[in-house]
């Protein structure tokens, strides 16, 4: 069985994510889309077990597509699953370097696995999570950025947010 991993911290997932989990699940016989823990960046907007349900919501149609949840290393979690393939998505040149040392520190700690990039469709190489989070804080429709089962989640969750502040 060929199987895939897709990790990502996914806060929320945008219309670019589900373009490239579409594209990889074409690809591979199963494809886990892993809402990674990312210690780099500070708290999101949504909890991971959040981005997971909304992940869930919007790939329920694909049935090879599992959704699930790691707070460790993403070649630990290739390794514990048997995955020898890591896919990534790309949007520029700046993308690339960063993914490339990932991919390259992956292999040493798991030898066996090796990352697949996908390039971003142009529609969507100006998207990002960050985007989105942005555009929701200033009330912008998010029809055009967020699968539209999950753009309500993205807004009350923005709003519930801002007025906490």
């Amino acid at each position: 069985m060929r199987r895939a991993i897709y990790p990502g911290s996914f806060d929320p997932v945008t219309l670019g994510h589900l373009n490239i989990i579409k594209r990889a699940a074409a690809m591979f016989d199963e494809l886990i889309v892993c809402v990674s823990v990312n210690s780099a960046k500070p708290s999101g907007l949504f909890q991971p077990q959040e981005r997971v349900e909304l992940l869930r919501r919007v790939t329920e149609g694909l049935p090879n597509v599992r959704v699930d949840c790691w707070d460790g290393l993403v070649a630990d979690y290739a390794k514990a699953h048997q995955a020898r393939v890591l896919v990534k998505g790309l949007r520029a040149v700046s993308d690339y370097e960063s993914e490339i040392q990932m991919a390259m520190l992956n292999t040493k700690l798991y030898s066996r696995l090796d990352t697949v990039f996908l390039y971003t469709r142009p529609k969507y190489a100006y998207l990002s999570s960050t985007v989105v989070k942005e555009m929701a804080r200033y009330g912008a429709d998010l029809s055009d950025f967020v699968p539209r089962q999950i753009i309500e989640d993205v807004k009350q969750k923005v709003n519930s947010t801002q007025e906490r502040m």
